[in-house]
């Protein structure tokens, strides 16, 4: 247990810790009604297990690429199962009900496409240069997003795309593929708004542009957010008395609107300390990424800072009023076990891959949180 306890980054643990009390303290303002407190602590425990158990687990098969291919193949057949047996919620087909908890499979799909696009590009790293490993990686991540438009999921399709746009520019794409991956995916986005987008879907991001039109209908919720954010001013309203998810007049407070019910309490000072944690839980995820053994590891580590990272900024974008609002949780404080879940499965394979990362220069730990690290 010793030589475990060795190889924790408590600075990363530590980190996460705050943000994981600052949404528990949050979900006891609604009220023990609610019932968001009780049933997120025991999601916490469970991922505590989880990243425990895995932590201790030696996870460098995954380098094997059967395991990969299966895992993928899996994730697939979740999303598939999902249209088919799923329920219906709010208008997507995207949850399996076991009566006391749902379970939410796009939310550990995200986490198996960092994994094969991972093990794909680390070991074309030379190749990529080569237009063809680029449109195969695509294929990887088009059939998931094609499912989870199906539910239709928007916002989750978004964020599979965005890890593999970001995790093809870390592989060293050349400038005239970034040209052509922007150009595409203008005409995609083109033919998804004239035959795949909801209404809803289309209202979204018309509020988005113009939040004011329609403040009594489809601008409500991002307006409620900004009012909420703003009447906490800098020390907020404390514990309990914020009156905009209190009220009700805030919704789904415990999940997308989470920042915004906790800067309703604690304030710019509140929000300025969760959003420190999340800086540091990324620099400790990409210290990793630098460190990692092969560059399936460095890759992996790099795309889940990327999957957390963008989780961060489209649910606080969405918060404050200048993002869309997409439906995307912010990881590790708000409600919902699904995306703790893939969080925690994700944080495990990290650290079980910091006990056999490379050791680094005496120079480059002194210098690497300034970025300078050489390898």
């Amino acid at each position: 247990m010793k030589k475990f306890t060795e190889h924790i980054d408590w600075i990363l643990i530590l980190a996460i810790v705050p943000i994981i009390l600052g949404g528990l303290a949050t979900m006891t303002s609604f009220g023990p009604q609610a019932g968001f407190f009780s049933r997120q602590l025991i999601w916490i425990a469970v991922g505590a297990i989880v990243v425990i158990s895995i932590a201790r687990a030696d996870m460098r098969f995954l380098r094997d690429s059967r395991y990969i291919i299966l895992f993928y193949i899996a994730s697939l057949v979740l999303l598939l199962a999902v249209l088919v047996l799923g329920k219906t919620i709010k208008g997507a087909k995207s949850w399996f009900s076991f009566g006391f908890f749902s379970f939410e499979p796009a939310d550990i799909v995200k986490l198996l496409v960092i994994m094969v696009l991972a093990k794909y590009f680390s070991r074309r790293h030379i190749e990529i240069a080569r237009f063809k490993h680029l449109l195969i990686s695509a294929v990887y991540a088009i059939l998931p997003i094609a499912l989870i438009m199906l539910q239709p999921d928007f916002g989750s399709a978004l964020v599979i795309a965005g890890l593999w746009l970001g995790m093809a520019l870390m592989s060293g794409i050349s400038k005239r593929q970034i040209l052509v991956i922007l150009g595409a995916l203008a005409v995609v986005f083109s033919l998804m708004w004239m035959f795949v987008f909801k209404p809803y879907q289309k209202a979204r991001i018309y509020t988005f542009i113009n939040p004011s039109a329609d403040i009594r209908g489809r601008g409500y919720n991002a307006y409620e957010s900004v009012i909420a954010v703003g009447s906490g001013g800098v020390l907020g309203k404390g514990l309990g008395y914020g009156t905009q998810s209190r009220l009700n007049y805030l919704p789904e407070y415990q999940t997308d609107f989470i920042f915004a019910a906790f800067t309703e309490e604690w304030g710019f000072i509140g929000a300025l300390i969760v959003i420190i944690c999340f800086i540091v839980v990324l620099w400790r995820i990409m210290v990793h990424a630098r460190r990692g053994a092969s560059n399936f590891e460095t890759l992996f580590c790099a795309g889940f800072a990327l999957l957390l990272f963008g989780h961060m900024v489209v649910n606080i974008g969405m918060n404050i009023g200048i993002m869309p609002v997409t439906g995307i949780p912010l990881p590790f404080m708000s409600y919902g076990g699904s995306h703790l879940l893939g969080e925690c499965i994700g944080l495990g394979i990290i650290l079980s891959m910091s006990r056999y990362e490379r050791a680094m220069h005496r120079n480059d730990i002194n210098n690497e949180f300034l970025g300078y690290a050489q390898y």
